[in-house]
């Protein structure tokens, strides 16, 4: 098997989240961490207006610490604003990344989860949506793994993910 490109640090990389039902997300980040395995990025929210999601709010000026892993069914980015301050954790769902020619590649399973900087709400999202794929009958061993991933990543954020910080 061949060894996995390695991103440099400090570099740029275009991310690719990929998502079938909702149209692909492109943005730019600095290469901040990747050791052929576990990838970080970082980059400055990139809309030019607010999201509300109701649990919260991205902003210009949002900073996204993004954690991506090649052997990994989930991506965990932190979000602080534009002071400094830790809104919170948002995580996807997600096959396991790829960098191929320069581009870091995540494909969106539609399961989210959200924890707040206090860590004392969690929110699983998106779960009928999960089901409307129908990714249960077209390939029920990555549905399967999905959920396991949903459940690690509620496990995770009990203490701030810390086991992930590089």
């Amino acid at each position: 098997m061949a060894e996995a490109k390695t991103l440099d640090p400090g570099d740029t990389v275009r991310v690719t989240l990929v998502k079938p039902r909702h149209g692909d997300v492109e943005y730019v980040c600095r290469v901040v961490f990747d050791d052929g395995t576990h990838v970080v990025v970082r980059g400055i929210w990139a809309e030019p207006t607010d999201r509300n999601l109701g649990f919260a709010r991205f902003e210009p000026g949002d900073v996204f610490t993004e954690h991506y892993w090649r052997d990994r069914w989930y991506s965990v980015k932190e979000v602080r604003g534009a002071s400094g301050e830790l809104k919170g954790w948002y995580c996807d769902v997600t096959r396991p990344a790829r960098v191929e020619d320069g581009e870091l590649v995540s494909e969106d399973l539609d399961l989210d989860l959200w924890v707040s900087a206090d860590r004392t709400t969690v929110l699983r999202l998106d779960e009928d949506e999960f089901s409307q794929r129908g990714l249960d009958e077209r390939d029920p061993s990555a549905a399967a793994q999905a959920r396991r991933a949903l459940d690690e990543l509620a496990e995770l954020a009990v203490d701030g993910f810390e086991r992930i910080a590089v």
